[in-house]
């Protein structure tokens, strides 16, 4: 018979019970976890890294090289998995700990289940102070584990064994939440991490964890319905929730039957396919003029899966008519509140079907759906304009897109997140299916990039993997390439190096801070910036993490450094110079960085004034 309890400690228990957890949506069942990643300290290389090490048959470990990284790449990883998948991290005491914060705050701002497994100081306290330990002056139970307290939807200390099987519930409870994902963060003393107890048996059983359809209230859909109905000119907003969800075919047949025009976010950038007559693309700061010109004489905004940031709302300046209402459909009552919206709480695949049935036999009037799909043709026209290639000397950044986009095929993931490029892929790139697309802009983190894209690749192996980042992001983080070249995963890095950081650069500029200290170039002899730039050579640093490296600098350059790359087993990375000045029309939409009141430069007095022209136009939506 088999005992009630097994004597493990923490750490195996931990890893044990990881491993049997399961998850099932729509019928369709799969292991809740990829894996764990770690680098090993001595917080935690005796208790959970042995851990890791007597199951490493049944929970593989990969190696990551620096802790913020290994976040990112769990957050890619649960991404690609549409919040069905996750990965656990484990890192040493102090330092090692508090370099996850950035990625748990990525994953929870971004709604993505991350689990973080930090060690801690002594429970006991019969040590200390300990290495890399931060000493309270106020309380021996206050570490730098408490700093995770902000950034994650779930967080427990684990100061003693008997405490885990229900901290671990509640991890799981928090991980498979569809409304209350995000970093989870146990944090796990280094002492009792080796501490035995007699768990019992059963809290290692096979475990499925059944991800609900939530169903929206019906007079909640009802009067959402009446507000549709009675709208002459609305627009659909569809945000990451379409994606994660499923909802897309049912979003892509309410449009067409409807006729109502669909503008999407970053995170909803995939949620139809570019082909869609209804679908006018990017909205809102990074979007197009076409898809904010339909927002902003808008009288009714339907927002699916979004939670309306400042970039899609330009700073609550896009939806412009005195009488504008918001429809919103979501799986968090927060979300579905935002801009006094009538709120549709539930499941958007769901909640899309049902309001649909609600809403038979309407539809927009003809000349409102013709003029929505002229907008969207007119798009997909300027589109291929912008990207058009030539033969000429330089290479913009619009048309290294473009012909990045054309080599991804059918089957593929773009990955990119700060800088200038997001607000460029948004408005060009054409993703292939709705896994297809994954821009880190809720967190704006750099660093995400390339950790990001290796998650990708852990989450779908047969994907092509398409990093694209910017100089200033691969000198902050660029370690995880090894980490690609080290597991045999297949990543193509576009490296686009225009001098500095590009897109601070053009802000600045915009709000009279003449781009200082935004580009990489030495001091001169009377203590100030120079125009001389510092020589780094970035294909080199690239190479010694042991990818392949091509470069290019024309068109036809990179065209060929993209078919040679695609034959390539290793990771490649492309060395790409592009003009840094060379960008094209903007959104037409506003973003609020707020400018000095008062200056002597008459750069920001200018700035000023056009900036108190611009938030004259701000508004709540009440």
């Amino acid at each position: 018979m088999t005992s009630s309890t097994q004597r493990l400690t923490v750490g195996q228990a931990l890893v044990k019970f990881l491993a049997a957890q399961q998850v099932e949506r729509d019928g369709e069942s799969s292991p809740f976890f990829g894996g764990a990643i770690g680098i090993f300290g001595h917080g935690n290389v005796a208790g959970v890294g042995q851990a890791l090490l007597q199951y490493r048959k049944d929970f593989r470990l990969y190696q990551a090289r620096n802790e913020q990284g290994m976040v990112h790449m769990a957050t890619g990883y649960a991404k690609q998995r549409n919040r069905l998948g996750a990965l656990a991290c484990s890192t040493s005491i102090g330092p090692g700990a508090t370099n996850m914060i950035t990625g748990a705050a990525t994953a929870t701002v971004n709604r993505l289940p991350v689990l973080c497994l930090p060690s801690d100081i002594f429970a006991s306290r019969r040590t200390g102070p300990v290495l890399q330990q931060l000493e309270s002056p106020f309380s021996w139970d206050h570490s730098a584990n408490d700093a995770f307290k902000a950034v994650s939807r779930y967080w427990d200390r684990i100061n003693r064994p008997d405490q885990l099987p229900t901290a671990l519930m509640e991890a799981m409870r928090t991980l498979t939440s569809p409304a209350d994902t995000g970093a989870v963060t146990l944090a796990l003393p280094q002492d009792v991490q080796a501490e035995a107890w007699d768990f019992p048996t059963l809290l290692f059983r096979p475990r499925t964890w059944f991800v609900p359809r939530a169903r929206a209230d019906r007079a909640a859909l009802r009067r959402a319905a009446q507000v549709i109905a009675g709208a002459r000119r609305p627009v659909i907003i569809a945000g990451g929730g379409v994606i994660y969800s499923a909802a897309t075919a049912e979003l892509a047949e309410f449009a067409r039957r409807t006729g109502i025009p669909v503008g999407v976010t970053q995170a909803g950038k995939a949620s139809l396919p570019w082909q869609h007559p209804q679908m006018v693309n990017a909205i809102g700061a990074s979007g197009t003029a076409f898809a904010n010109k339909l927002a902003h004489d808008a009288d009714v905004i339907i927002g699916i899966g979004t939670r309306y940031t400042d970039f899609t709302t330009a700073s609550n300046t896009l939806f412009a008519r005195p009488d504008v209402q918001f429809v919103n459909l979501n799986v968090t009552e927060p979300d579905a509140l935002k801009e006094s919206a009538t709120a549709v709480v539930g499941d958007a695949r769901e909640s899309i079907v049902e309001l649909s049935e609600l809403l038979a036999g309407y539809t927009v009037d003809p000349d409102y759906r013709a003029e929505a799909e002229r907008a969207a043709d007119d798009w997909r026209g300027e589109r291929d304009r912008i990207v058009g290639m030539s033969d000429g000397a330089t290479l913009s950044q619009e048309a290294a897109i473009g012909l990045v986009n054309e080599a991804a095929g059918d089957h593929h993931v773009v990955i990119n997140a700060a800088g200038s490029m997001p607000g460029d892929l948004h408005r060009l790139w054409r993703p292939s299916d709705p896994k297809a697309y994954d821009l880190e802009y809720g967190n704006s983190c750099m660093g995400y990039e390339i950790a990001g894209a290796v998650g990708n690749k852990l989450a779908d192996p047969t994907r092509d993997v398409f990093c694209l980042i910017g100089d200033g992001t691969f000198l902050l983080a660029n370690q995880e390439l090894m980490t690609a070249v080290q597991e045999g995963m297949k990543i193509t890095v576009i490296l686009v190096d225009n001098f500095g950081y590009g897109s601070i650069a053009a802000l600045s500029e915009t709000r009279g801070s003449q781009g200082f200290a935004t580009r990489f170039t030495y001091r001169a002899e009377d203590g100030q910036f120079s125009d001389e730039r510092v020589p780094i050579d970035l294909a080199a640093g690239a190479a010694s993490l042991g990818a392949d490296v091509l470069s290019a600098s024309t068109p036809h350059e990179l065209r060929a450094a993209l078919s040679e790359a695609a034959g390539r087993p290793n990771s490649v990375v492309i060395y790409t110079k592009v003009d840094a000045k060379g960008r094209f029309g903007g959104s037409g939409a506003w973003w609020d960085v707020p400018v000095p009141e008062v200056s002597e430069l008459d750069s920001t007095q200018e700035a000023r004034k056009e900036y108190d022209e611009q938030v004259a136009a701000q508004r709540l939506y009440l």
